[in-house]
């Protein structure tokens, strides 16, 4: 296993549009797609942290419809930062419609962000999240726990 040094809870969001597209980040800190995605702060639940996560990520209001998983598995949620800090996430992943706001990536984290067919996903897509993104799609309505 890695030399992880802390381990965070965090959250993640997935947004589908009305032609069943999933909402993506291009990441400033690594480059990569993603769901957005981001920490619980101190005194935060991981409702308030998600819903806050797409906000300053996207610029959009959301409304949390269901809770898709809980992710610990060491395997897919160690992350590497390129500053050579290593973090064991707990992820608590949720599905959100958006309630209002405007689609931007003002935010210093986002490089862009723009909704992707499920079939046509960036290459350079965070390890992890197109299993995130199955679970999504799922029919079964249990939360997964991996």
């Amino acid at each position: 296993m890695d030399k992880v040094k802390e381990i965070r809870p965090g959250v993640a969001v997935i947004i589908f549009n009305e032609k069943n597209e999933v909402l993506l980040q291009k990441r400033a800190d690594i480059k990569l797609w993603g769901i957005p995605s981001g920490h619980v702060e101190p005194g935060e639940t991981v409702l308030d942290a998600a819903i806050r996560e797409v906000w300053e990520e996207a610029g959009l209001h959301v409304k949390i419809l269901r809770l898709i998983g809980i992710y610990s598995d060491p395997a897919s949620q160690i992350f590497h930062y390129p500053d050579g800090h290593v973090t064991h996430f707990v992820t608590c992943c949720f599905q959100a419609e958006v309630t209002g706001g405007e689609l931007s990536s003002a935010s210093p984290e986002t490089l862009d962000i723009r909704y992707f067919p499920i079939d046509g996903l960036p290459a350079d897509i965070l390890k992890m999240h197109p299993m995130w993104l199955e679970d999504a799609l799922n029919p079964k309505m249990q939360p997964f726990i991996r």
